[in-house]
């Protein structure tokens, strides 16, 4: 297929990309490269004749209708995104702009070239979303498609604007859609702002690592590459006008991935102390969730994916890499925000 996806010099968006490319797929990638990009996720594939980069916002509709008309893709895979809960609750505004005015300038722009092409059957525009939509979860039960949205915080929200903009787009116009709701995505090429890549590079600097009130806020851990094989496969196989629920079957406590990788650091480089003895908890975000899981039974019954790494061998990888590129992360570390606290101003 020859695929247009938006973010594709973001930490997910990449991994689609190579992904892509490396199975055979066209791909143009859209991106403003705004903070948390980086074209080095890209490296390996970049002199690829199967890849191009289209520097634009997704927030630009004439710059959108030339980017459909002079590629003229059969699909569009849409990730691009404002995506950090902290960063949200200090500056909202760059999230409902990019996260909810700039999906519905994508969906006119894509409704326009989808009507101007003779509404070809094979097209489609997957949207790409987050299990953080549907709010917080007791001790108990998982995220299935029909939950009902509740979210907490000015990202979750902006995000569940997106997707009922995407469903209503499909529901009034027509417009061929798919949807997604991940769970927490690490890996390789994870921007250095969220937990576990904050972790590993604290951890290596000696500096405290920080954990949120008590820690056991749970999360459903998926690794970046199953993620963008199962994007693939919903945006090939996927029933259109349904929502697909992607987890990672890896729930786990915030302190219990911490120490999992401060074990992993201990194997691999080890230090003058546990790196474990960094740990250090700080005042919880406001409005953090305490749990997220995942029920992956849709994907995997109707389309046969399921993920591949488990929680213990993806951390390990994740720790791995980041040891040996060190040339990637290092001039990251002089970004806006990286490095300090965000999430104070409520």
């Amino acid at each position: 297929m020859k695929i247009l996806v938006t973010g594709g010099a973001g930490f997910i968006g990449s991994a689609v990309v190579r992904q892509a490319v490396r199975v055979g797929h066209e791909v143009i990638n859209v991106d403003a490269l705004t903070y948390a990009a980086c074209l080095e996720n890209l490296r390996e594939i970049g002199n690829n004749p199967g890849y191009c980069f289209e520097n634009e916002n997704i927030c630009d509709r004439a710059a959108m209708d030339r980017v459909l008309a002079d590629h003229q893709p059969e699909a569009i895979l849409h990730l691009a995104a404002e995506s950090h809960v902290d960063r949200s609750i200090d500056g909202p505004g760059a999230f409902l702009e990019t996260n909810i005015m700039g999906t519905y300038t994508l969906l006119e722009a894509a409704r326009a070239y989808w009507l101007g092409q003779g509404k070809p059957d094979g097209f489609r525009f997957h949207h790409v979303s987050t299990d953080e939509v549907f709010g917080s979860l007791g001790p108990e039960g998982q995220f299935t498609e029909e939950t009902s949205y509740d979210p907490r915080s000015p990202y979750s929200a902006s995000k569940a604007a997106s997707d009922h903009l995407v469903r209503a787009w499909g529901e009034t116009y027509g417009l061929p859609v798919v949807l997604s709701n991940c769970s927490n995505n690490y890996g390789p090429y994870h921007f250095p702002e969220k937990l576990i890549p904050v972790v590993i590079l604290n951890a290596l600097h000696g500096r405290p690592i920080p954990i949120y009130g008590k820690g056991d806020n749970v999360r459903d851990w998926l690794y970046v590459e199953d993620h963008a094989d199962a994007l693939l496969t919903v945006l090939q196989k996927g029933q259109l006008g349904r929502s697909y629920n992607i987890g990672g079957e890896n729930e786990a406590q915030n302190i219990e991935v911490v120490q999992m990788i401060c074990a992993a650091l201990d194997r691999l480089k080890p230090g003058d102390a546990p790196y474990a003895d960094l740990i250090t908890y700080v005042t919880d975000r406001p409005g953090h969730d305490q749990r997220y899981a995942i029920d992956p039974t849709r994907i995997r019954e109707e389309l046969g994916w399921r993920p591949s790494v488990t929680l213990e061998d993806g951390l390990e990888r994740t720790v791995r890499w980041y040891l040996d590129n060190e040339d990637w992360w290092r001039p990251l570390l002089d970004r806006p925000g990286v490095g300090t606290r965000l999430g104070k101003d409520a």
